[in-house]
């Protein structure tokens, strides 16, 4: 895999692992959900854009903006206020351990939709093992009231519109500069976004760690993580993409624990473990082998072999050659 790749790989799995605690932060000060999600993308988009046009790299969206919209749709204006809405009820970690379902949405999708990521065999076994790990979240975890089971609902949702966005991406707009295609997508998804975000303002001031929130949660969660997102999916497919959430849901259930204090109960262990477990089998268990880090061996230096000589001819062959001795006698007794 080349170096860029794996950059990306690393810089979403921990960009989308963070964005959790900090939408925790922001609703938990009485930040609506849609408001909440249209000041990260406004704030995403209008980061990407200026890169995308520092680069020169907005013309060839030009003819495009039908998939961007449909794109942003699915995977912003749909997702974003849901998983707010989700966390106003269920605790960060929750909300993280859920989104990791997405991959399995992608494998049930494949089976009707993308012969690339179809899954078959160990990968369908993976597929079941994931959607029980969901089961067993929900199902344990999130029955406390029924406020609580539709945030978790919500969230799952959300997951599911995480795992078409990409297949878009990847049939539609791969070709696309990462920049100028996120940060068109988010420039709709703000369009699309803003009546909701007028009619349901915060009802105050916010406080000033839910502006440092909503700050991080546009430049860093949703512009440097769109980007890099846009150039996973272009090296390695929707489906082994999304592998960052084997890693995302570890680092949002971290932070949860650190710094708000939360306790997964046993439903989210088992949940975890199982829907990341099944996730792995069902994208193939291993890494695609273009991910995969090149083996660089040292060549040995040789001493030059000796040249061939060629065959003596049998003995019965040889024929004698006197010595110069041997011919100067023969030549004084002629």
């Amino acid at each position: 895999m080349s170096a860029r790749a794996w950059i990306a790989f690393a810089a979403v799995s921990t960009l989308w692992g963070i964005p959790y605690l900090f939408i925790k932060v922001a609703v938990d000060d009485g930040v609506p959900p849609a408001f909440l999600a249209w000041v990260r993308v406004v704030l995403g988009g209008a980061v990407l854009l200026a890169l995308a046009w520092s680069a020169g790299m907005l013309g060839p969206l030009r003819g495009r903006w039908r998939w961007l919209s449909i794109f942003a749709v699915i995977e912003i204006v749909i997702p974003f206020p849901l998983i707010a809405a989700g966390e106003q009820h269920v605790s960060s970690s929750l909300a993280a351990i859920i989104v990791a379902a997405a991959p399995l949405f992608v494998a049930l999708l494949a089976l009707r939709f993308d012969d690339d990521e179809r899954v078959h065999g160990a990968r369908l076994g993976g597929l079941l093992l994931g959607l029980a790990g969901v089961v067993a979240l929900v199902g344990l975890d999130a029955t406390g009231s029924g406020a609580e089971l539709l945030g978790a609902g919500a969230v799952l949702l959300s997951a599911f519109c995480y795992a078409v966005g990409p297949m878009i991406l990847k049939r539609q707009l791969a070709d696309l500069d990462p920049r100028a295609s996120m940060g068109g997508a988010l420039a709709v998804a703000a369009v699309i976004l803003t009546p909701a975000a007028l009619i349901a303002p915060p009802a105050g001031t916010p406080s000033g760690e839910a502006i440092a929130s909503l700050l991080v949660l546009g430049i860093f969660c949703t512009a440097a993580a769109f980007a890099f997102y846009g150039a996973l999916v272009a090296e390695a497919g929707p489906g082994r993409a999304l592998v960052i959430t084997y890693i995302a849901p570890v680092v949002a259930v971290a932070l949860g624990v650190a710094i708000l204090g939360e306790r997964p109960g046993a439903g989210a262990a088992a949940g975890l473990l199982l829907i990341l477990a099944g996730s792995w089998l069902a994208t193939g268990g291993r890494m695609p082998p273009r991910w995969r880090l090149p083996v660089v061996t040292r060549e040995r230096t040789r001493s030059p072999r000796p040249e061939r000589r060629a065959p003596a001819p049998p003995s019965h062959e040889r024929v004698a050659t006197p010595a110069p001795g041997a011919r100067a006698c023969a030549a004084r007794r002629t």
